[in-house]
């Protein structure tokens, strides 16, 4: 049974850090991250392909790594300079499908295989 198991979720000043990471159980899928605010709808935030190719929505560029390591079976999201507008539910999702950083990104959110969720709130 292909589990996802997030954690490393918690509460932040604007400007701090935290580590997200994803245990799971399944090999040749494409892996990422969405998230989801109360009232908004889910967002692509990370994207790491099969081939190691990773893609960042453009709100979180430059500020996210996505990062995989296969031998621990974990999926990591580092964020940095957080800012209150990255307050969310943050999902890690996988998808056997064939498809480009971009459409995955964009499907992230409907991705049948996903976690619990961690819930991630930044302060001002």
């Amino acid at each position: 049974q292909v589990q996802l198991v997030e954690s490393g979720g918690g509460s932040v000043q604007a400007g701090g850090s935290l580590r997200l990471s994803c245990a799971y159980s399944l090999r040749g899928y494409l892996m990422g991250w969405f998230r989801q605010a109360p009232g908004k709808e889910r967002e692509g935030v990370a994207v790491i392909l099969i081939s190691g190719f990773t893609a960042y929505a453009d709100s979180v560029k430059g500020r996210f790594t996505i990062s995989k390591d296969n031998a621990k079976n974990t999926l990591y999201l580092q964020m940095n300079n957080l800012k209150p507008e990255d307050t969310a539910m943050y999902y890690c999702a996988a998808s056997s499908g064939a498809m480009s950083a971009s459409e995955a990104l964009r499907r992230m959110g409907t991705f049948s295989l996903r976690g619990q969720g961690t819930q991630v709130t930044v302060s001002s």
